[in-house]
């Protein structure tokens, strides 16, 4: 028994049913494929839309790294009121965001405001943050077996969010007389639908400590714990890397000679990598190990970056795109279900936000400096993208020692 739980806390999965589990599985499956279909948009029409709204074309993705920034400040209040009210009102706060954040965003088209779409991208952060602890959720009615099944498939449902968010892109950014006025709108109704589907969820809030009663670890006794230090590292280094060379892709394909349609088919590509694996990365982290799959994530980053360097070919591109996502969803995947098994339930609210918070963290400083490695390294847009390639070294390094350490502490620890 955990130094965390004394013997007289109840256990919150004991009176969980095996089905009710997977019913919150698939609940949360669908959101993800739904509601997530909105992060995709944005991300697809909010830098354009800041390029026509900005005075300063040096700002216009600024409404982009509002989401990020956002994400990443709300991530601890947010597991907080989880811990505290239970995840059915979190994921409401996170769906009412999103549709305040789409409405401004849409007042701000409407009014030709640049700074006003900014603080709207700020709103959609904090649903980002709220998506961000679906697959936490799902590990909440889950047995220790299922646990990474259940991480695995509901980062799956963000294929479909991939494939929905384009064609919605494609149906409303023209639609109206302004320009993604019609996204926007489309958005703020994805919120509002998709809202509903929380009702079905049935997970137990925590239990609440009564006076005088332990509470589990301190968030600092929490981040000296082996597995949870380790988990949070290599989760930071697999997002940040994939964003950092994600974000310079299109700009090295297009500065390589290449047309803008290759460069989205390339993103493409890279996008099907990260979300295909979740299909059955549940299943090798429960055949081989979950450190085994993290170690894996990382070595095929590694490689990423090797394809990278080696050349700025079409084929090049492709396959170390495809291998970016590849690696991101071991790396992360092993990372979010090692984590999910080195916590009490009562432990939830102080780490999983501490979690995002420095997982969103690494993102956002990740995105600001992909562009100044892409466009400020040597002379030619191939060199900055071998900046961006070398930079993924020192980072890979950390994570992997890490990994190592881990392997080398006793087995109780």
């Amino acid at each position: 028994m955990s130094d965390s739980q004394p013997a007289s806390q109840p256990d919150t999965h004991s009176h969980i049913l095996p089905h009710v589990a997977r019913r919150n599985v698939y609940i949360l499956v669908a959101a993800q494929a739904f509601l997530g279909a909105q992060m995709s948009m944005i991300f697809i029409i909010a830098g354009l839309a800041g390029q026509s709204l900005a005075s300063n074309l040096c700002f216009a993705t600024l409404p982009i790294t509002a989401v990020v920034l956002g994400s990443m400040l709300s991530a601890t209040p947010l597991s907080w009121i989880m811990q505290r009210f239970g995840r059915r009102v979190g994921f409401w706060i996170g769906t009412s965001a999103g549709a305040v954040g789409a409405s401004i965003g849409a007042i701000a088209l409407l009014q030709q405001n640049f700074w006003l779409f900014v603080v709207g991208g700020l709103f959609t952060g904090l649903y980002q943050s709220s998506q961000g602890f679906f697959r936490f959720a799902a590990t909440d009615t889950a047995d220790d077996a299922f646990k990474p099944k259940a991480i695995s498939w509901v980062m799956a449902g963000g294929l479909a969010s991939a494939i929905i968010g384009p064609q919605l892109v494609k149906a409303t950014s023209q639609a109206m007389v302004v320009p993604f006025l019609g996204s926007y709108l489309a958005v703020i109704a994805i919120n509002l639908i998709g809202s509903g589907l929380f009702l079905f969820l049935k997970i137990p809030k925590p239990p609440v400590a009564k006076h005088g009663e332990h509470l589990g670890r301190s968030t600092m006794a929490l981040l000296r714990t082996p597995r949870v230090a380790v988990a949070i590292i290599v989760a930071m280094v697999s997002y940040a890397l994939m964003n950092l060379v994600m974000t310079s892709t299109p700009l090295a394909v297009v500065g390589c000679g290449f047309e803008q349609n290759m460069a989205a088919d390339i993103v493409s590509a890279h996008v099907l990598a990260m979300f295909v694996p979740s299909f059955f990365t549940g299943t090798l982290i429960a055949r081989f190990g979950v450190q085994k799959i993290m170690a894996a994530g990382l070595i095929i980053l590694g490689l990423a970056g090797i394809v990278g360097m080696a050349g700025v070919n079409v084929e090049n591109f492709f396959v170390a795109l495809v291998l970016l996502g590849i690696g991101w969803n071991f790396g992360f995947i092993g990372a979010t279900a090692m984590l999910a098994s080195a916590h009490e339930p009562s432990e939830r609210g102080r780490i999983q936000g501490v979690n995002d918070l420095l997982v969103f963290g690494g993102v956002t400083v990740a995105s600001l400096a992909s562009g100044g490695l892409m466009n400020c390294s040597g002379g030619s847009a191939q060199d900055g993208w071998n900046a961006v390639n070398l930079a993924m070294i020192p980072f890979l390094t950390l994570a992997g020692a890490a990994l190592i350490w881990l392997w080398m502490q006793p087995k109780e620890a």
